[in-house]
């Protein structure tokens, strides 16, 4: 089956050789203006293709300049908030402090 299709393959790209070539051979203008057109049609196809790689590297690069400010802006708020329950901790923890200090001062005068 493999096989089957790998001399299939040869068989197109074969055909597409003989029919470039017989085309070239039979075609109305000479060699050197058929080259010509040729070459012109691979330099317009060159520089789409440069064109469009261009936008495409324009688009991926706006798109990564717009999620690393959204990345950063999500940052800077995930600092504020960490600042902000930061303090609340600290003062939850100075009140039960000095709740255990009460609470040891009134075992201290018990015993």
């Amino acid at each position: 089956m493999a096989n089957d299709r790998g001399n299939t393959i040869i068989a197109v790209l074969a055909g597409a050789a003989i029919g470039a070539a017989l085309g070239i051979l039979f075609a109305p203008d000479k060699g050197s203006n058929t080259r010509g057109k040729i070459k012109g049609g691979f330099d317009d196809k060159k520089d789409e293709l440069k064109n469009k790689f261009g936008e495409l590297s324009e688009k991926v690069k706006s798109k990564f300049s717009a999620t690393k400010a959204d990345l950063e802006s999500s940052f800077d708020d995930l600092v504020a908030n960490v600042d902000e329950h930061t303090e609340d901790v600290i003062a939850t923890l100075e009140k039960k402090l000095a709740e255990l200090k009460k609470t040891a001062e009134a075992s201290k005068t018990k015993q």
